[in-house]
């Protein structure tokens, strides 16, 4: 029996984070290579460019941004914009 509570609540706490909260996030190595995926960059979400306008719309992710913070030069919130 206490082992079902167990796998109950386990599966409860994750599910509960949502769907990605049991998935890993990719971690990209620089921006050419996220780039290749997210064309815009990512982003955390209500995030502004500081540089102004860009080209294309960044991937808001909180966890993706969070993974691939180093590339995020100008600490904007926003890693590999274009």
């Amino acid at each position: 029996m206490k082992i079902g509570i167990a796998v109950v609540m386990i599966l409860f706490l994750g599910l509960s984070q949502g769907p990605m909260a049991l998935a890993s996030v990719k971690v990209f190595k620089n921006c050419t290579e996220l780039n290749k995926v997210y064309p815009g960059g990512v982003a955390l979400p209500g995030a502004i460019n500081a540089g102004g306008m860009t080209k294309l719309t960044p991937k808001f992710d909180k966890r993706l941004y969070e993974a691939n913070k180093k590339s995020d030069r100008d600490k904007d919130g926003i890693a590999c914009e274009k």
